[in-house]
């Protein structure tokens, strides 16, 4: 099965965190057997990079690309886990006679011999490999990273904490769950708690709709926005990117405690599918309704909402430990296109706020391309608009600030235990305390 998953990855683009739970169930597997399958597939899509050039120093020719997704296999069980070297290496051969062929099992045995006679860091240090290899990154992606943390001296410990298997995080919905109700560890966020095993479905409020799998930085995403003041009314809430539905079912249940209703937007349809999942069990009357279209050009009216999300699609490198694969996926010249989307989008969402209404800013990125300048590029190009001071709409965390953007809020998988999000805050002002109105 994490197989099938590696070469899905590789030949489809698939996204193992998706296509695993799927097979999981269709095939039936659970406890042990589903945990060491989830351990396969993302243990190994974390360290492609670090096997490969173990591989590649071994090998007398470059394996196939299907011959290498067994070996990367073989070599995350030898260099990363307790199975027994013997186990492995028998394991990887028979996958590949019944998957691939009997010809190349000979050369896939006699290759993972030699992987087992080392261990990781010995190889690392036999083939030369760069800090970037080490940690199993594109150099792009560490550079992008070093500039956005700021701190090089926590640059090996973040690397680090983007190859650990992260807990599953549990949320509680306001006026539908009670954090009480969760089994698990506090986390950052006030509304979550870490499992540390086992199956989130098994928790009856997770069940039952009335609370979910969310990461604690996404949970505080939404709770930033939902804490800021609004000059006015509070009614209508928008959420302008809200596939696949996560922090607008804890939007709609934040609005629903005030009696307030979410509008949930997403421009694919196959994500505002997931959308309607997600908010089926919304509390009655916290819920507009849910649109599929493009939030640059959008159908409703200007100034017609007192609060909005603009959760940007980005370049995903502050959850490399949830999604490993987009980190050999992602390009640098994708953020040429990314970058000018989250400016459209971000414009755009401010216009659908009245004067006096909020509109928080995310991504699950840290690049400063995508965060700082983003905001900042928008406030250089508006007097309507200020950035508040998004830090103190969340005291639970610590050691947060921006380093490129004082007032935003940038969180770190080594400091804060979740996805590197970054969240800022925007009012809309209104004509008057704007400066053109002074």
């Amino acid at each position: 099965m994490a197989y099938d998953v590696l070469v899905a990855v590789r030949e489809e683009d698939a996204y193992a965190n998706l296509l695993l739970p799927r097979l999981l169930r269709e095939h039936g597997l659970g406890g042990r057997d589903a945990a060491f399958a989830t351990e396969l597939v993302g243990g190994t899509l974390r360290g492609l990079a670090a096997y490969d050039a173990v591989l590649d120093h071994l090998a007398s020719r470059p394996p196939d690309p299907a011959v290498r997704d067994a070996l990367r296999l073989g070599c995350h069980q030898l260099l990363a886990t307790r199975v027994p070297s013997h186990a492995a290496v028998s394991a990887t051969v028979e996958l590949v006679r019944t998957r691939i062929g009997h010809r190349p099992a000979g050369f896939v045995n006699a290759l993972l011999r030699h992987v087992g006679e080392r261990t990781l860091d010995e190889w690392m240090d036999v083939v030369g490999a760069s800090p970037a290899v080490r940690s199993s990154h594109p150099q792009w992606v560490v550079d992008e990273l070093a500039t956005a943390l700021d701190r090089p001296e926590e640059l090996e410990a973040l690397l680090a904490a983007d190859n650990q298997r992260p807990l599953v995080t549990l949320v509680a919905r306001p006026g539908l769950s009670e954090v009480g109700e969760l089994p698990g560890e506090p986390t950052v966020s006030p509304l979550g708690r870490a499992l540390a095993g086992g199956d989130p479905a098994d928790v009856p409020a997770v069940r039952e709709g009335r609370a979910g799998v969310q990461d604690a930085g996404s949970q505080l995403v939404a709770l930033a926005l939902a804490r800021a003041a609004v000059e006015g009314s509070d009614v209508r809430w928008l959420d302008v990117c809200a596939g696949p539905g996560g922090k607008a079912a804890l939007l709609a249940a934040l609005a629903g405690e005030r009696g307030a209703a979410l509008l949930a937007h997403e421009r694919q349809h196959h994500r505002a599918v997931l959308v309607r999942q997600a908010l089926r069990t919304a509390r009655p009357g916290s819920v507009i309704g849910v649109v599929t279209g493009d939030g640059t050009r959008p159908a409703w009216p200007t100034g017609g909402f007192d609060r909005a999300l603009v959760d940007a699609p980005c370049s995903g490198l502050g959850a490399l430990r949830r999604r490993p694969e987009s980190r050999w996926r992602r390009r640098p010249e994708d953020l040429d296109a990314l970058v000018p989307l989250q400016r459209e989008l971000l414009a755009a969402a401010l216009d659908a706020v009245r004067p006096g209404g909020v509109v928080a800013y995310a991504t699950c990125s840290p690049v400063v391309a995508e965060t700082a300048d983003v905001v900042t590029a928008l406030l250089g190009s508006r007097d309507d608009v200020v950035l508040l001071d998004t830090p103190t709409l969340l005291p639970e965390v610590t050691d947060a600030s921006s380093a490129h953007l004082p007032g935003a809020v940038q969180l770190w998988p080594h400091r804060h235990g979740t996805d590197a999000m970054f969240v800022a805050v925007l009012r809309r002002l209104p004509a008057a305390d704007s400066p053109a109105g002074r």
